[in-house]
């Protein structure tokens, strides 16, 4: 049986280390960006609400040289793409507002944002990782832009509304956490929030890892590593929380297993999403036989966003598609 009686101590000290290291985190843009991307991220961060409590931000520094795209840049769009929702999502969750528009411009036809609120967190746990992960995601779509350059793509429309013709009321009803009219908002409180970024964050962490041996420069496949990184954090920081809520309310496990089972539902026959475990056993980390993390193609991931099994281009959390060379999904 787990005693949580110094939780409450452990909240404060946490609270307290992530207040002392914001500062000190933001230092990931040298590795291809150049000054462009730099000044991208900072009016990124002040437009969607984060700060470095007072002290100033370290200037980026580029590299010496900056290897050619060519085919990379389909991979680095794809991933584009997908830092876009992840980014408008969490912006919205933590701060309440959307990217700025001069950061979602680029290549293909730009699209909007249909939906997102701030979320009225109870919890100050969760409403500090929140506004770390969108901080991260933000500055990753700044990233990307400013290796991409003129390549970059433009956002293209996104459906991350909590009302019944949102996409996460689609996917919440396809998985069985809501009924067939019911609605899911994973901006009405913090465990919905949690299952919402509970979607998006295993998914992340498999395309990175599926695209990773597309890449052909070494720069280009460190700057995804490290993104990959980040995502994996992220992944298994939403797990963990979700986790330890789930031990007081374990209806949490049980809507969890749902999402992950329409997950694997929908991106083929092989069994490779999991749940969070269960009050007697957690699964903080999913892997496969050997504890690797395992890996989605684009197609695959794709399946999961249009939220459609078949191979088509368009659907769910891009009801246009997206943008770039690579946009159909597997007929899984």
């Amino acid at each position: 049986m787990t005693d949580h009686s110094t939780d409450t101590v452990l909240d404060a000290a946490i609270l307290d280390k992530i207040a002392d290291r914001r500062a000190e985190r933001r230092n990931f843009l040298r590795y291809a960006g150049g000054a462009a991307a730099s000044a991208g991220g900072l009016a990124l961060l002040a437009a969607c609400g984060g700060d470095n409590n007072g002290t100033s931000t370290p200037t980026p520094t580029p590299t010496a040289t900056t290897p050619t795209l060519g085919a990379d840049a389909d991979v680095l769009n794809f991933a584009l793409n997908l830092e876009y929702l992840e980014a408008q999502f969490y912006c919205w969750a933590a701060f309440g507002q959307a990217l700025p528009a001069s950061l979602t411009t680029g290549v293909g036809t730009p699209g909007t944002v249909t939906g997102g609120a701030a979320v009225p967190f109870s919890d100050p746990i969760v409403a500090q990782y929140a506004r770390e992960i969108a901080n991260d995601e933000v500055q990753h779509v700044a990233f990307l832009r400013g290796v991409l350059g003129a390549s970059a793509v433009a956002m293209p429309a996104i459906n991350i509304a909590g009302d019944a013709n949102g996409a996460f009321t689609a996917a919440a009803r396809a998985a069985g956490v809501v009924g067939a009219t019911g609605t899911f908002n994973p901006y009405a409180d913090d465990v919905s929030f949690l299952l919402g970024a509970y979607l998006f964050e295993d998914v992340g962490v498999s395309a990175y890892k599926g695209a990773s041996p597309l890449i052909n420069s070494k720069t280009f496949l460190e700057a995804a590593a490290g993104i990959l990184a980040v995502e994996s954090y992220h992944a298994g920081l939403i797990r963990s929380v979700l986790y330890r809520k789930g031990i007081d309310a374990p209806a949490i496990f049980t809507n969890a297993r749902l999402i992950s089972d329409a997950r694997d539902g929908l991106d083929g026959t092989s069994d490779i999403d999991q749940g969070i475990g269960d009050a007697t056993t957690a699964n903080i980390v999913p892997t496969d036989a050997n504890g690797l993390a395992y890996s989605r193609s684009t197609g695959q991931v794709l399946n999961i966003v249009y939220l459609n099994r078949a191979a088509v281009a368009s659907g769910g959390f891009f009801p246009s598609g997206i943008n770039g060379n690579i946009r159909t999904s597997a007929a899984s």
